[in-house]
């Protein structure tokens, strides 16, 4: 990309497509390609392009299509993606998807798997049964043993072994373990790439606006993992490169949008809104890893071994309440934060059943921290961005020494 400009244009127009064009494009261009839909919040994007198709991020449609028929389908007291998704099928939208792969995110888009196998004719579904008791210390569940963790890699391991050999089977692909072991490669670069990032907004948040951010990951939802690293790396590059003031604005990290995302125009409130946001959940299968993926030896035992040693904590992967917390607080003060914004989606179990561990953490540290919830096609910010503001003057005016 020659300007920023004209980046973050191309970033808005992929976000913008429900149509999924790109993606579109690139399964056309070549003979034999396959295009593997994937919902929030984990993606086995290695197995994925090993086995020769793109990943496409499949998360819902904000308020850019009108959701009708998926409304039969779910109860109104439920979050809103798996609405927004069915409707993405009925739509059309999601015709040229060879498959959808459903992790056991919550009961919800568990549930989904098997509606969508029901209702959507001729497109295959595979359930991903994500392992649990990932990072305690004793290997799990305070009240109830799991199995050894050799047994738990070993079953996650089986898990996308089959979907390797599942889209393998669509496209014509070998398993070979070097064609892995080159995706795991191709994935690490991606993943550093968008490190960077966040790196690079931490150090000068005022040229990293989160409105913007957000859309260029978002692009990466459909393109491959090499393109869009290209476009992280330039974004960065031609952010550093402005010469934009500072503002008095507090730095936050926002938690807990892991899942349904954020409507564009409530991000830009949060920039309108006095806050710097250094860190965040959005957009969390790019950042599932927060560290490299081992490319020498076994890849499929690496992939198994990097999900219990390198996963980002999540409230959809089970550890103890204290630990997601005390590694929230560790978050907020390496990248310096003055507070944190817990942003949850309307009737998400897992991140409101997270909130008062969460906020009971930061406030024993001495965080601030707020918290609202929105649905993917909210509309209306004043409310929000009333509250955000509040938070950043109180925060600017009896927080800082």
């Amino acid at each position: 990309m020659t300007t920023l400009d004209a980046l973050l244009a191309k970033a808005e127009d992929l976000y913008m497509d429900t149509r999924y064009e790109a993606a579109r494009a690139w399964k056309a261009a070549a003979p034999g390609r396959a295009v593997v839909g994937h919902a929030p919040v984990f993606a086995p994007v290695e197995v994925i392009v090993a086995a020769g198709a793109l990943p496409l991020a499949v998360a819902g449609a904000g308020d850019r299509v009108d959701v009708i028929r998926g409304d039969a389908y779910f109860q109104s007291y439920i979050c809103r993606i798996p609405r927004s998704i069915l409707e993405l099928a009925f739509e059309g939208n999601l015709d040229f998807v060879d498959l959808m792969v459903f992790p056991s995110t919550c009961d919800v888009i568990r549930n989904l798997s098997g509606v969508w196998t029901l209702a959507v004719e001729d497109q295959p579904a595979f359930f991903l049964d994500v392992p649990q008791g990932g990072g305690a210390p004793g290997g799990g569940l305070d009240t109830a043993p799991v199995p050894p963790r050799a047994v738990r890699e070993g079953f996650w391991a089986s898990q996308l072994r089959q979907v390797w050999e599942r889209v393998a089977a669509i496209t014509g692909a070998s398993t070979d373990p070097e064609s892995l072991r080159a995706a795991i490669r191709l994935a690490n670069d991606w993943r550093g790439a968008v490190r960077e990032l966040y790196d690079a907004r931490a150090e000068e948040p005022w040229k990293f606006p989160a409105g913007a951010t957000y859309l260029v990951l978002a692009a990466g939802d459909v393109l491959p993992l090499d393109e869009h690293a290209e476009m992280v790396r330039d974004y960065v590059r031609l952010s550093r490169a402005r010469d934009l003031r500072r503002r008095d604005n507090i730095r936050v990290v926002v938690q807990g949008s892991f899942c349904e995302r954020p409507p564009l125009g409530l991000v830009r409130t949060l920039d309108r809104a006095g806050l710097y946001v250094v860190d965040d959940d959005f957009v969390l299968y790019s950042r599932w890893y927060e560290r490299d993926i081992d490319e020498e030896g076994d890849p499929l035992a690496n992939l198994a071994r990097a999900f219990f040693d390198r996963s980002r904590t999540t409230a959809t992967v089970y550890e103890r309440d204290q630990d997601r917390a005390q590694e929230l607080v560790a978050r907020a003060r390496r990248r310096r934060a003055d507070g944190v914004v817990l942003m949850a989606a309307s009737f998400c179990d897992p991140a409101l059943l997270d909130r008062p561990a969460l906020t009971a953490a930061l406030q024993d540290a001495g965080i601030p921290v707020t918290d609202f919830k929105f649905a993917e096609n909210t509309s209306q910010f004043s409310a929000v961005r009333e509250q955000v503001g509040t938070f950043s003057d109180s925060v600017r005016l009896w927080s800082r020494t």
